[in-house]
């Protein structure tokens, strides 16, 4: 019997990347990668209008040119003959949203709407729902709704009900049109096959579906009376299992992607939680964490319990039969990002190595405490365990000595500051989480690795594979298409992992713990309402720039 292959594509923030994998051992032949055309529209839409403050709107045509351009490079760059693929799989960031008319179409691309800022796709990372998500927390509170622990006592603005009732609260003739508002995720995957399906992961998740329903009828209209309708006329109650098969590729879709009509399409998945698999884990008390411009922190258990701050937890939200927990940090890489990009003194701009690479280098000289400085990694607001993305970045101990890979350093230690009160979190309130694997674009960083499995304590696993979420998506589709009878058969045959890569060191253990007590004062200081100047700041600088 010939080899068989499948695809998997992963939409990120920033581009798509195709991956062809080999269903046998989870080989992986080739990838490609499609930046983004549109990028991430957090200033301006396509034609100049400026977008107000904590924006970020994408493209959907963005989407599609991945399926146009890497699908078929990775295919052309593999060998395989099309004929040999039987299935393609998709993650995508969430929650990402956009609202279309009932065929799908994106209302972006009508030309009445082309230039209305709610007709686009709403990034994961869009914040501007904050108040209303605000209010759904205070309405879900004081109704008691029963599915608000499930979230850790509060939703994120970033999620699927704050970005809609934005939309209905600020531009009422956008909500009025939409005839669906769908996840980006399984917009693509109704691109592909031309049949609408909604995924569980994303319902669970971001859509606050628990125990076989939305939020109800009456509590929608509570927030505001046009919205009760939203679960009856633009969500849908149908939803499709994660490994379950969406429907078979169009016509039109294979001749984007060149591959053959008829091959199964798996239904859509979420980056990190596809990712879980792909790295061989579908245990309880093994978290994998997505290391890339935010983190994303799973762990699963055969116990359903209320962790505060957490993102959610869905009964089979990653593997059937388990409890799926995330948690998350908003901005990882992007700090890093940041300030490189804003902050950086340009020698470190120049020579053979990268700016990274060589800010990596200096910090790496350096002695855990030495720098004098403790961060808050708030740049991009917090999203667990505090759950408010009003909050900011703080950097304390700042000196006339005080150098960029001081600061560097500070913002990565940061970072596993945060991942740590993360996973103490869940340990104290009954989650176990006994393993760290690590994955995503950060695991190069060998300096932050290390610091990380100082700061955590314990010993760090990476998945053996550079696109994770790519892979997971692959072996989702090979489940899809039959080749394996679940996701935990394709797993134990697909999945790569390698284990104990990073030890922590005891030395550097015993300061940090030090440092880790200092950023948890901080962290409740300025984060559970000791001092709430970081939210007078950034209201009074939205009042002066309006």
């Amino acid at each position: 019997m010939s080899e068989q292959y499948t695809v998997g594509v992963d939409f990120g923030t920033e581009s798509g990347r195709a991956v062809v994998v080999r269903v046998s051992d989870g080989v992986e032949l080739a990838s490609a990668v499609c930046i983004y055309p549109h990028g991430v529209m957090d200033t301006a839409l396509p034609s100049g209008k400026p977008l107000p403050p904590e924006w970020a709107l994408q493209h959907p045509e963005d989407y599609l040119l991945v399926f146009k351009q890497a699908v078929p490079e990775a295919l052309k760059k593999s060998g395989v003959d099309p004929s040999q693929v039987v299935g393609i799989g998709i993650d995508f960031t969430a929650c990402t949203i956009l609202p279309t008319l009932s065929d799908g179409t994106p209302l972006c691309l009508l030309p009445e709407f082309a230039d209305e800022p709610h007709a686009y796709v709403k990034l994961w990372k869009h914040h501007a729902a904050q108040p209303q998500a605000d209010r759904i927390n205070a309405l879900a509170a004081k109704r008691g709704e029963t599915w608000l622990p499930r979230y850790g006592g509060k939703i994120s603005s970033e999620w699927l009900l704050a970005k809609s009732l934005q939309i209905i609260e600020e531009a009422p003739e956008i909500y009025a049109h939409a005839e669906r508002i769908i996840e980006a995720a399984d917009w693509v995957v109704w691109r592909l096959c031309g049949r609408e399906t909604r995924n569980t992961c994303t319902a669970g998740y971001k859509a606050i579906y628990q125990d076989g329903r939305y939020p109800s009828r009456e509590y929608l209209a509570a927030l505001n009376p046009e919205f009760a309708d939203l679960v009856e006329t633009r969500l849908g109650r149908e939803l499709s299992p994660l490994g379950g098969k969406a429907g078979e590729l169009t016509e039109e879709a294979a001749a984007w992607t060149g591959l053959k009509p008829g091959i199964a399409v798996a239904v859509a998945n979420v980056d990190a939680h596809v990712t879980v698999p792909a790295a061989g884990v579908v245990e309880p008390g093994r978290m994998v964490a997505i290391m890339g411009t935010s983190t994303c922190h799973m762990v699963m258990s055969e116990s359903l319990c209320e962790v505060p701050g957490m993102c959610g937890v869905v009964d089979g939200g990653i593997i059937p039969g388990l409890y799926g927990y995330e948690a998350g940090q908003s901005g990882v890489g992007d700090i890093f990002a940041w300030f490189v990009k804003n902050v950086l003194s340009p020698e470190y701009a120049s020579g053979d190595v990268s700016v990274h690479e060589s800010l990596e280098r200096e910090s790496a000289r350096q002695k855990p405490g030495e720098h004098g400085l403790l961060a808050l990694d708030w740049v991009n607001g917090n999203r667990s365990v505090l759950v408010d993305a009003s909050l900011s970045g703080m950097i304390l101990g700042l000196t006339l000595a005080t150098r960029p890979p001081d600061i560097y350093r500070a913002l990565i230690e940061a970072t596993a500051y945060g991942t740590r009160l993360i996973i103490e979190t869940f340990r104290k309130h009954g989650v176990a989480v006994d393993e760290y694997v690590a994955a995503g674009g950060l695991t190069k960083n060998r300096m932050l690795m290390q610091i990380y499995a100082d700061v955590l304590g314990m010993p760090i696993s990476v998945i053996d594979s550079e696109q994770g979420p790519a892979l997971g998506s692959a072996m989702h589709a090979a489940v899809a298409a039959g080749v394996y009878p679940d996701i935990r058969a394709a797993a134990k045959r697909m999945g790569k992992v390698r284990k104990n890569v990073y030890a922590p060191v005891a030395e550097h253990q015993s300061i940090y713990d030090q440092l880790y007590a200092e950023y948890v004062t901080l962290h409740d200081y300025f984060g559970r309402g000791g001092n709430n100047v970081m939210q007078r700041l950034k209201r009074l600088s939205q009042q002066v720039g309006a």
